[in-house]
């Protein structure tokens, strides 16, 4: 069950610290530091090898890992630690939200992490470009799991249909959907979809920045991409009721992103779009070929990053802090970056440790993830917005699935969406 985070959670954040909470707040035993992390499965069980190894290597610093949900459970969790004095050393948040928790105070600045570290890290996937101006403002998060979105496909159904590529465009795309798609009879129910995706925030944004709109404009004004944002809905109810080609995924948040892994897995769809976070958890379960491929176009290829951030709360000072340093710089280390990324899917975000995969003929053997970098050309900066996660969480992902689900009207949808936010109450509406 994922725990929502309203406005009043990230209310109550800026006024954590003017609280005096720092001076509340229990510190660990010296030597210790406290890690929160918001991983399952596969992805947990490598993060904490990882801090094994980080143990192996040193002695003067010992982490408490701890898992706090998913990330939405996760950030619910950090307001409350943070308001009772129990913010944890260390832990990561999703980029969206990175932008509020600054703005709001109660984020320590990470320049003391060293510049061969920062300078080390890629670009599009480190805040110096995963944001708008990101590299102007002090540096808050650092790049652990980052990803974007992709197309994996069945090779065995593509090559049923004489395709030995996935769709590059929209117009493609809804094609091949109907021809991979299989139903039992004229009027029977559909045994095969040709594509499945989570009715969900991260997707639409990719869809609007194809179809050649963003979220919030360079004047500072939430368009939710005006006629874009709305083809992006349209595109999606034409492939569902129209074309009958599209899965409609059961659950929200998360619970959809797995349906659609299982439905892919078992071959009831023939392509879908998920995480690169993914790609080794499918590569090692599916029972067929698999295709990867970048996200195809309308107007111009481009994809949202995501995955997390690792930030430190204000609030952690002095050895402590130290500590959590001498752990950041061994988890940024192109060694690690690279073990990540290889056990998990995520794009590894140390660039020289990219270059050794490369020069090692990692990707030559595993082209599936090579896939997923090259679509980093396409990467569009989120907003530095203070009001991001609140557009995400409040205005558009609890309109989306009604709209495309119940074929809405995907204008008024949109209007809805940007009225919404500007319903604040007094104290909500003063910025942090």
């Amino acid at each position: 069950m994922t725990v929502a985070l309203t406005r009043r959670h990230l209310a109550g954040l800026a006024a954590t610290l003017a609280g005096g909470c720092a001076q509340r707040r229990r510190r660990p035993p010296p030597g210790e530091i406290h890690l929160w992390f918001t991983y399952g499965g596969r992805n947990r069980t490598v993060l904490l090898d990882l801090v094994d190894r980080f143990h192996a290597a040193q002695a003067q610093v010992r982490v408490k890992a701890t898992f706090q949900g998913d990330y939405f459970e996760g950030l619910v969790k950090l307001r409350t630690g943070l308001f009772v004095g129990a913010a944890p050393s260390v832990t990561h948040v999703i980029g969206e939200v990175v932008p509020y928790l600054a703005e709001a105070g109660v984020l320590a600045r990470l320049d003391e992490v060293g510049e061969e570290v920062v300078d080390d890290l890629d670009p599009a996937l480190a805040q110096s470009g995963t944001f708008v101006g990101g590299d102007g403002r002090p540096l808050w998060a650092l790049p652990f799991n980052r990803s974007t979105p992709v197309a994996f496909f069945n090779r065995a159904h593509f090559a049923e249909a004489g395709r030995t590529t996935a769709p590059a465009t929209w117009s493609e795309m809804r094609e091949v959907a109907r021809t991979l798609t299989r139903r039992r009879g004229p009027r029977g129910p559909t045994a095969r979809w040709g594509f499945e995706c989570p009715v969900a925030w991260w997707f639409w944004v990719a869809l609007v920045g194809q179809a050649g709109g963003q979220i919030v404009e360079t004047d500072g004004r939430v368009s939710l991409g005006d006629a874009a944002g709305v083809d992006a809905i349209a595109h999606w109810q034409a492939m569902i009721h129209e074309d009958r080609s599209m899965k409609p995924p059961p659950g929200r948040d998360y619970n959809a992103w797995e349906a659609t892994n299982r439905d892919f897995l078992a071959g009831r769809v023939s392509m879908i779009w998920t995480s690169t976070a993914f790609l080794s958890y499918l590569t090692e379960h599916a029972p067929f070929p698999l295709g990867v491929a970048p996200l195809p176009r309308r107007d111009r290829y481009s994809v949202p990053t995501g995955g997390t951030f690792f930030v430190v709360p204000a609030v952690v000072r002095g050895p402590e802090r130290e500590a959590v340093l001498t752990f950041l710089r061994f988890m940024m280390s192109p060694e690690v970056s690279n073990h990540w990324a290889t056990q998990t899917g995520y794009m590894p975000v140390s660039r020289r440790g990219r270059r050794r995969l490369r020069d090692e003929g990692f990707f030559a053997r595993h082209p599936n993830f090579d896939v997923t970098l090259q679509q980093l050309t396409y990467a569009a900066p989120w907003p530095w917005a203070s009001d991001l996660f609140r557009i995400q969480r409040e205005a558009v992902q609890p309109r989306l699935e009604r709209a495309v689900l119940a074929h809405g009207d995907a204008a008024a949808t949109l209007s809805e969406a940007r009225d919404a936010l500007h319903t604040l109450g007094p104290e909500e509406r003063r910025s942090p």
